[in-house]
């Protein structure tokens, strides 16, 4: 079974730790120690170089694994089942509040799947 690194998924799950962090792209730049020209890269689709990409997994705390499409579903979580999963293990969240999101999402993502 041949992966292939979904860039623009990691790129938008970076950008929403960043924005989590309440920091700008040059913050990050900083932060992670990946130069500000590859954050730019990255934003218009490109895959980053395997030193940024583990600069950026360890920076994030991400898994590479969430971002490996795989061409079989056998033996892999539906992403609703996972999001669950995350929401539920946010010490940030109440109980009620993390099945407020649930209710939120699982509405939008029935009306917007293909």
């Amino acid at each position: 079974m041949r992966g292939q690194f979904d860039a623009t998924a990691f790129h938008a799950a970076l950008d929403s730790q960043r924005q989590a962090k309440k920091l700008n792209w040059k913050e990050v730049s900083a932060d992670s120690g990946v130069s500000a020209s590859t954050l730019t890269r990255m934003s218009q689709g490109k895959r980053p170089d395997v030193d940024s990409l583990a600069a950026l997994l360890t920076w994030s705390g991400l898994k590479v694994d969430d971002f490996i499409q795989k061409d079989s579903s056998i033996g892999q979580a539906e992403p609703l089942a996972m999001i669950t999963a995350y929401l539920r293990a946010d010490k940030n969240l109440s109980p009620e509040s993390a099945t407020a999101l649930e209710e939120i999402i699982r509405a939008a993502y029935n009306r917007f799947k293909g």
